[in-house]
């Protein structure tokens, strides 16, 4: 964790939060792309990673050992006095203090932008606060805010100078997103394994398996941190066990570099011609199976080499 906390801060990230392997992310190194590094050793409190202690003879690592990081988002807008952390006044922070954002120029691409920074779902409204319980408090630091709704941060948008514009808090904005789409494996041994499900509108439902694929299940593993996708057989996906109640996505198309099964093509939310007799089920390899596979390779291709050095000098 010291390690991903100086990576975290010299990308100029919130604080860190796990340690995640490397090989979890899409698409992985290529084979001839060097390993610089090993036995990083960080006391935490470094600028850059090069200032940590380091060995740079690489003779043992290869790419199934890549490190990986993940780390917060920096707090530089967030929606507040809503039904939760995606509903709510924009506000955004400016030399360490948070201010509101005027209406003027505001748009749904605008919200887009913020729905996607905070980790959200898609903006469903935008709009003026109406009353005084919702109206913000302090400076207004934003207004004539132009985004075009592929920025990555609210900040990376056209907007007027900081601070200078001639807005009331009666022209305060208003954004409501989605709930952060959310996914999980029920039914199995582990996180790793079972009946897909995902989260709408505060309600679980299964996922049909209309054109599912092993792309799709690539993301769906990707997104869940677990290993690569193990087939499941209709006869084995029965173990798992049918849904009941809504039956949410079908038709998913993925070309598996998605980083979430947010981000494939569907139907509209519940539109399907499907049973729960068809509800997709998903085995991905945890990461410990990942790694004992690795060993044993590594055991069986040491075993033929003893095999064949036996036959070729004898005992």
């Amino acid at each position: 964790m010291n390690d991903v906390a100086v990576v975290c801060r010299e990308l100029g990230c919130g604080a860190a939060i796990r340690t995640p392997s490397g090989v979890i992310y899409k698409p992985l190194a290529d084979e001839d792309q060097k390993v610089l590094i090993q036995d990083v050793n960080c006391t935490g409190v470094e600028e850059n990673l090069i200032q940590c202690e380091q060995d740079e003879d690489v003779y043992s690592c290869s790419h199934n050992e890549d490190a990986g990081a993940k780390c917060e988002f920096p707090e530089t807008v967030q929606l507040v006095g809503g039904p939760g952390r995606c509903k709510g006044r924009v506000e955004v922070k400016h030399k360490g203090q948070w201010g509101t954002v005027c209406k003027a120029g505001w748009n749904l691409s605008a919200a887009k932008v913020v729905c996607r920074q905070l980790g959200c779902g898609r903006a469903i409204l935008t709009q003026r606060c109406c009353s005084k319980s919702t109206q913000g408090q302090g400076p207004i630091w934003l207004s004539e805010v132009s985004c075009s709704g592929k920025e990555a941060d609210l900040e990376d948008c056209p907007s007027g100078l900081w601070g200078k514009n001639n807005c009331t808090h009666d022209e305060d904005t208003w954004v409501e997103c989605e709930d952060p789409f959310q996914l999980r494996l029920v039914g199995g041994e582990s996180k790793c394994s079972g009946r897909l499900e995902v989260l709408h509108k505060g309600e679980w439902g299964t996922v049909c398996d209309d054109g599912w694929g092993e792309k799709e299940e690539q993301v769906v593993c990707k997104q869940l941190g677990c290993g690569e996708p193990v087939f499941v057989s209709a006869k084995d996906r029965r173990r798992f066990g049918f849904g009941n109640g809504r039956i949410w996505l079908d038709d998913v198309y993925c070309s598996g570099q998605e980083q979430s099964l947010e981000q494939c093509r569907h139907r509209f939310w519940g539109h399907h011609n499907c049973n729960h007799r068809e509800d997709v089920a998903v085995d991905c390899l945890e990461l410990c199976d990942r790694v004992r596979n690795i060993i044993l390779t590594f055991l069986v291709l040491d075993l033929q080499v003893q095999s064949d050095l036996y036959f070729l000098m004898g005992p």
